[in-house]
């Protein structure tokens, strides 16, 4: 699932990613064209995402998928949608998810954490509230807020398949994401979580320019070639 905060974005930004990883570790790429907000509010885009997951599950054979070994991956709004879709796969029963993989996942609509209020690079607080705003529509500022709309607001974690969690130590989810692996960490859920330093978010993009990007997208590749083996 693509980047964008919820508001932003197309399936065709991962394109670079399945281009070098597919045909070097062997799998099928599926990118989700879900649909934006705040023309498709929650809970649109995330059932675009399960419908893309079980057609995934339930074409296995022709696709060329093992139905056991499906996993999904999101950064920033897409990797909240990814984190709310781990969810609501092992609630619905019929999709086994073997692992997920989030990249600076934007999690907590409540922004509350002492970070979220940083002027951060890229995305910044305003950015937030605008993409979270527009992501809940009316249950924006409410305590009625769903865990599948914001993963943060969930209270059992476990089932939930293994995670990586990276995120730039500059980034205004910071707090959001350590907080979340340390919940899953506690729910018994195999959970690796990666704090890169001096980066903000999006920093994996930089990584033709910064040696901590470099270092983490080679961190990633490698766990989800170990998810694969």
């Amino acid at each position: 699932m693509h980047p964008g905060g919820y508001i932003l974005g197309s399936y065709e930004e991962d394109d670079f990613r399945h281009d070098r990883l597919c045909p070097k570790l062997g799998y099928v790429g599926v990118s989700v064209d879900y649909r934006l907000a705040p023309e498709t509010p929650y809970p649109g885009p995330l059932e675009d995402c399960y419908r893309a997951l079980l057609w995934v599950f339930q074409n296995a054979g022709p696709l060329g998928v093992d139905p056991g070994r499906i996993g999904i991956f999101g950064a920033s709004a897409g990797g909240g949608l990814a984190a709310a879709l781990a969810l609501l796969a092992r609630d619905r029963g019929e999709v086994p998810v073997a692992f997920q993989q989030l990249v600076y996942p934007m999690l907590d609509d409540r922004r509350v954490t002492p970070m979220s209020s940083w002027d951060a690079l890229i995305w910044n607080p305003q950015n937030n509230e605008l993409g979270w705003s527009c992501y809940l529509g009316e249950l924006f500022g409410s305590d009625d807020v769903p865990q599948y709309a914001a993963p943060s607001r969930a209270s059992d974690l476990s089932g939930l398949p293994p995670a990586l969690l990276c995120i730039g130590a500059l980034d205004v989810f910071c707090d959001e994401d350590v907080e979340y692996a340390r919940a899953l960490n506690h729910a018994g859920v195999p959970v690796e979580l990666h704090v890169c330093p001096s980066v903000p978010h999006g920093f994996d993009m930089m990584m033709d320019l910064v040696e901590v990007s470099r270092r983490s997208v080679r961190d990633q590749e490698e766990w989800l070639a170990a998810r694969l083996a």
